[in-house]
């Protein structure tokens, strides 16, 4: 699994693969109308494709001389569970170290006696 992990992480970490996977998160979309918006050739638009493709975030079909994509939302439900569990560890731990400090600040203060520093 954490293979796998990493191959979507890999794949998402290009700001062009993202574009990409949001783009196909509204519905399928053929390769070229994947490309139009973007300012690279289309053969590094299907080297983009085909990264996503490998690590399972989406699935292409042909048909004819026109390849379509679409997002494959298992794949991402991976990488959501694990952002979403270190989201709560962090949240658990920041909850614990609210309650600490508001412990702190509800616990009575001892004043400096005499001849004490303060």
């Amino acid at each position: 699994m954490q293979a796998a992990l990493d191959r979507t992480f890999h794949a998402l970490s290009d700001p062009t693969r993202r574009a990409m996977v949001q783009r196909l998160s509204r519905g399928p979309a053929t390769v070229s109308e994947l490309a139009r918006p973007l300012t690279i050739s289309l053969p590094a638009v299907v080297q983009h494709l085909q990264v996503l493709e490998n690590c399972g975030v989406i699935r292409s079909e042909k048909v004819g001389r026109v390849r379509t994509c679409a997002i494959e939302p298992n794949a991402l439900s991976a990488a959501e569970r694990w952002i979403s569990d270190r989201r709560q560890l962090w949240e658990r731990r920041l909850d614990r170290l609210a309650d600490f400090l508001d412990d702190a600040d509800a616990a009575p203060r001892k004043s400096p006696g005499k001849g004490e520093p303060g």
